[in-house]
């Protein structure tokens, strides 16, 4: 049996069911009938990790956007992990919105979460590496306590908590 035990503290999407996600809305556009002959698409840019969706107006924006957060939803993909950003005027009196996906912890978030499983008072100890927190104990409830803690008081974005050893 190992004297210690640890996991990651990650903040990750999907990305191939990101892409379907972002392929199955696409389709749907395509055919909807409340959608013909507009200029309502999304793209993806996998390197920025971001979408751009564009729409006639802001109220169809907002239907595109609640449709692929249902698509998000079904293939398993955080919907928090779409951070909005500006809705913008585009040509042809068209708007655009750039959504980015939040992949990785932020070092402010990452120390604020170090601090947080300092306070619960349990005997781990945390460190930050690079975009991760990593967590270690000798006791394998005490790192079950500091997931179900963070569970419920992490970050708005989506943590998975993963290399459980």
């Amino acid at each position: 049996m190992a004297d210690n035990h640890a996991f990651d503290i990650v903040s990750e999407i999907n990305t191939v069911e990101m892409h379907n996600a972002v392929d199955q809305a696409q389709r749907e556009i395509a055919v909807r009938y409340d959608f013909k002959g507009t200029r309502a698409a999304i793209e993806y840019n996998k390197k920025e990790n971001n979408l751009t969706l564009f729409a006639d107006h802001k109220a169809q924006l907002d239907t595109v956007l609640q449709m692929l957060k249902e698509k998000m939803a079904k293939r398993g993909v955080p919907v928090n992990a779409l951070k909005r950003g500006k809705m913008e005027e585009a040509t042809h009196d068209s708007v655009r919105e750039v959504v980015t996906l939040h992949i990785g912890i932020e070092s402010d978030d990452a120390r604020k979460i170090v601090k947080q499983i300092k306070q619960l008072g349990v005997k781990v100890q945390s460190q930050i590496m690079d975009n991760k927190v990593r967590v270690t104990g000798k006791k394998i409830d005490e790192l079950q306590s500091v997931i179900a803690y963070l569970k419920e008081n992490g970050p708005e974005y989506p943590l998975q908590f993963v290399n459980f050893t």
